[in-house]
């Protein structure tokens, strides 16, 4: 089970990340308010542990936008500020559970696994476009006519990009930004050359070039004659890139 773990103090965010990692699940973690609200918004958790109090923006602000824009993935919080009325703030904001610092681990534990249990009718739905879903788990892309692809770890992170944006150009530098975990140097030709393998093994028309701004995967009619062909034109230049960087091996 994914999770995201949101808690300013490093000495407890980095012993409750492996702790619960050591429990099963996978976790990603943050210290602050800001990239929490942007990671609960980008990626498809099934779990959050909130740390109401937060530098940059609170915890039970970001659990407000959050529910507001219609995320109802379940929320854990957490919080030194054990007072009556600062647990009904945090139901009223949304909250689907409540633990006060400190705390057993082996609570936070059981608290999850009934949050788990009680929000197994509404698991979000696989990333999925034009006929094919990921599957997390294998980082294998699935078509629905029974074809199964293997991706490798950078084609994986590039595919879940596009699919948690349709119908969005992203530029290179967003995707670099996600397939590289935040590492904002690598060479952006190499993601010119891991979309040209996406499309080598998806289809060719399931993510589109948009000319100086980046690339978009196309849902439904998705594209007009006019951007088709220069699109056409404009795959047709990077083909011959492509082709000769991938015999370099990259």
């Amino acid at each position: 089970m994914r999770l995201l773990l949101v808690e300013d103090d490093d000495s407890l965010r980095e012993s409750l990340r492996r702790d619960l990692r050591a429990a099963g699940y996978a976790v990603d973690a943050c210290a602050d308010g800001v990239e929490a609200a942007h990671l609960g918004e980008v990626e498809p958790y099934e779990m959050v542990v909130l740390d109401l109090g937060l530098p940059q923006r609170s915890g039970l602000d970001v659990l407000r936008d959050w529910r507001a824009s219609g995320i109802t993935v379940p929320v854990l919080v957490l919080t030194a500020r054990d007072a009556w009325y600062e647990r009904v703030d945090g139901f009223q904001a949304g909250a689907d559970d409540y633990l006060g610092k400190p705390f057993h681990f082996e609570e936070l534990l059981a608290r999850l696994a009934a949050l788990a249990k009680r929000s197994r009718g509404h698991a979000p739905a696989p990333l999925s476009a034009e006929g094919w879903h990921l599957d997390e788990a294998r980082q294998v892309a699935c078509h629905q006519d029974g074809r199964e692809v293997t991706l490798t770890a950078i084609e994986f992170r590039m595919l879940r990009c596009f699919l948690l944006r349709p119908g969005q150009v992203l530029s290179k530098a967003v995707l670099i930004g996600h397939v590289y975990e935040g590492t904002h140097d690598a060479d952006s030709n190499v993601i010119e050359v891991f979309v040209n393998r996406l499309r080598s093994k998806l289809g060719r028309e399931l993510i589109a070039t948009r000319r100086g701004q980046g690339y978009v995967l196309v849902t439904g009619a998705g594209q007009g004659n006019g951007a088709a062909i220069a699109e056409g034109v404009e795959g047709a230049r990077e083909e011959a890139f492509l082709r000769a960087a991938m015999a370099g091996g990259c």
